[in-house]
């Protein structure tokens, strides 16, 4: 009996793996931008909703862009807080909780420069400031000049400076940050470069729980505290 039992817990790590998940197990870390800011709270207050209707809990990891999606896809951390549909093309590890958070806004922010907006390509006579490792904007500069920062404050600092003509940024982010540093003259062109909604990932050691999720989210979305809480958030501001 004590070498069967020895035997079943041997084993039993193994089962863990396979399964993706524990019952010991019960706070999840999740990594995001270094940016705080009102998309990273509307999204972290979504998941920690829907995690707390499992009984579950997760952390928050704020990293620089590239480290956090590494991180999620080694395993390092849990999972990503949230990024754009298709994520796991290159990072394989990844999978998506198929409920959007929120929906993204991609702008074009300028301090005087003005012109129309045509699409990405209109943006190829100046340099561009924007948050590395934000992929939609790093796949459509592709051979343009670019001014990369470590956040989105950096980013508009660089453009007072002169080292950039324009910021490319979500909307909601951005007009937080310009608030945050006080700066008045910025405008922002019309229309959006880009309109897209974005997704939690999870690595693919908690793939078992994906379908958990999806329901809390799907039931958030029913019951209207998605929403609710992105109201909450933007009343904040």
């Amino acid at each position: 009996m004590r070498r069967r039992t020895l035997i079943g817990l041997a084993t039993l790590p193994c089962c863990m793996v396979a399964t993706g998940w524990t019952q010991e197990v019960r706070t999840l870390q999740v990594s995001t931008l270094l940016e705080e800011d009102p998309a990273t709270r509307i999204a972290e207050r979504v998941v920690t909703e829907a995690y707390r209707r499992l009984g579950l809990s997760v952390q928050v990891r704020h990293l620089p862009g590239e480290r956090s999606l590494r991180s999620a896809n080694n395993g390092d951390t849990d999972g990503e807080l949230y990024r754009k549909l298709g994520m796991e093309r290159d990072y394989p590890n990844l999978v998506i909780v198929p409920v959007p958070l929120l929906i993204y806004e991609i702008v074009i922010f300028t301090q005087g420069t003005h012109f129309v907006v045509n699409g990405w390509d209109s943006l190829r006579p100046y340099t561009i400031g924007y948050v590395k490792s934000i992929k939609i904007v790093e796949q459509n500069t592709q051979g343009m000049r670019v001014e990369v920062a470590g956040t989105l404050r950096q980013a508009f600092l660089k453009m007072t400076m002169g080292r950039s003509d324009v910021v490319v940024a979500n909307r909601t982010s951005g007009l937080a940050a310009l608030k945050e540093l006080n700066l008045t003259d910025f405008k922002v062109l019309s229309p959006p470069l880009a309109t897209f909604p974005v997704f939690h990932y999870l690595h693919k050691k908690h793939a078992a729980l994906v379908p958990r999720l999806t329901a809390a989210l799907q039931q958030m979305q029913k019951d209207k505290t998605i929403d609710t809480l992105q109201k909450a958030v933007m009343v904040e501001q």
